[in-house]
Parts: structure tokens; C-alpha cells; sequence
């Protein structure tokens, strides 16, 4: 019952971001797919995929993210025999709407995410929040952008061990535009908790190979600081997937 109120006040957000006003601005959509190798909990060459989209309206400013994991392996056994079984399941999704103020660099910000990973320490983490957002830097090469307020984070252990407590979350967003047909990226973000401070961070470097279709490189941190005896704090991932614009 508690995920399904959770999956219900994330998709709430999605929505309401969404539709909170009629006069759309350019909207932009990526879709990535590639084979990655990760290092940690899931130790294992997997297929990922991911969507990223950003919605620009006259008072909000809208980020959306989905993102995948999952491999089945095939073993064979002693007599014979060969066993399938999936090695690797995970799934994020966030959504954070800003709303501008007088001054459209400063803003109020929402934000809610759920994320199911098979063989981290939790069954399931989710996160509400809300607080300021400002746009530091925004220029024809570097845009810098960063959040901070107070929250709530839902938890569940493998174990069946509830994690519920305030948080205080903050996070960063820096782009930078190498030439015409390259650009760096670097996201950060972290939820302090009494219980648990979760944290996530990836570098990314994306190159036009033609018109719409990209090639990016890419580096992931996830870090859970209150896990089991027997499970990796930090999970790593290192991707070559291909991005394609559909905006």
C-alpha cells in the first residue's frame, strides 16, 4: 500500500509540473540505450536506458528523469542442467518542477523520485522535497544551477526495516558546452537523513555522431551511507550508451 501512495505522489508530480500551464516553451527530449559495466553490488555487464526531458513554460521550469537497469544471466549447473535468473533490476524516476519568481533566475522548487533497485540494501527509497532553486550561471557555453531545502524520504530494507525521516536534500546541475558538437555535463545531488544519507552524482560527456544521434560517455556514484554488513555502500556505473534527440 505505502509503494503504491508513493508511485501515486510521484506521478502527481509528473502531471502537475506538466500541466500547470497551457502556454508551452520548447520542450526537449532525450532517449539513451547502451551496454554498461558496474562495479559494487551488481557486478555485471548490463543493458541500461533512460529518458531525459526538460520542459520550459512561462512561470516553470520542468526536469524529468527515467532511468533502467536489468540483465538475465543463464548458469549452468553441476548436473546438467542451466538456470536462468536476472542478475541485475533496477529503476529511478524523479520529477522537479521550479517555479519562477520576479526574478526568473531565482525559484521555488518541488521534487519527488522513487527508485527500486533488486540488489541494493533497500527494497525500495523515495524521496519528497521541496525549497529554492537558483540559476547561477547561464551563458552561450556554461550553465550552473543548484537546490536545497527540507524533505521527507520513504524507505524499506530487504529486511522489511521502514526508513522514514526528514531529510534535508541538496543538489547541482552544471552543463557546459565544449564546441558544437560536444558538451560535458556534472549532476550531484545528496539527502541527509537520520537514518540514512543517500547520495548520487554522474559525468557525462555527449558527442553529435549525426543530426539527432549522439554517443555518450558516462560515470555513475550512488552511495546509501547506512547498509547491511554484507552490501556495498557505493555502487559505480560506467556507460557507453547512444542518445538520441527527439526534441
Amino acid at each position: 500500500m505505502k509503494k503504491q501512495l508513493i508511485a501515486s505522489l510521484l506521478a502527481l508530480t509528473f502531471s502537475s509540473v506538466t500541466f500547470a500551464q497551457d502556454d508551452v516553451k520548447p520542450f526537449t527530449m532525450e532517449g539513451e540505450l547502451g551496454i554498461i559495466a558496474t562495479t559494487g553490488n551488481t557486478e555485471t555487464s548490463s543493458i541500461s536506458a533512460g529518458i531525459t526531458a526538460h520542459q520550459e513554460l512561462e512561470q516553470w521550469s520542468n526536469d524529468y528523469i527515467l532511468e533502467g537497469l536489468y540483465k538475465k544471466e543463464t548458469v549452468d549447473n553441476d548436473d546438467g542442467t542451466e538456470e536462468e535468473y536476472t542478475s541485475a533490476q533496477k529503476f529511478y524516476g524523479s520529477a522537479q518542477g521550479n517555479y519562477k519568481l520576479d526574478n526568473p533566475d531565482y525559484r521555488l522548487f518541488g521534487f519527488a523520485s522513487y527508485e527500486d533497485d533488486r540488489l541494493s540494501n533497500f527494497d525500495y527509497q523515495s524521496t519528497l522535497a521541496v525549497g529554492w532553486n537558483q540559476k547561477v550561471l547561464e551563458n552561450k557555453r556554461h550553465t550552473l544551477e543548484y537546490s536545497i531545502g527540507p524533505g521527507y524520504s520513504f524507505a524499506e530494507t530487504q529486511e522489511g526495516e521502514e526508513q522514514n525521516s526528514m531529510i534535508v536534500r541538496a543538489s547541482s546541475a552544471y552543463s557546459w558546452k565544449i564546441s558544437d558538437t560536444a558538451k560535458f555535463t556534472q549532476t550531484v545531488s545528496t539527502e541527509v537523513g537520520s537514518d540514512n544519507t543517500k547520495s548520487r552524482a554522474e559525468s557525462a560527456l555527449t558527442a553529435t555522431i549525426s543530426g539527432n544521434l549522439s554517443m555518450k560517455v558516462s560515470f555513475k556514484l550512488d552511495h546509501n551511507s547506512n547498509v547491511s554488513d554484507d552490501v556495498e555502500k557505493l555502487d559505480t556505473e560506467t556507460a557507453v550508451t547512444l542518445v538520441y534527440n527527439f526534441f
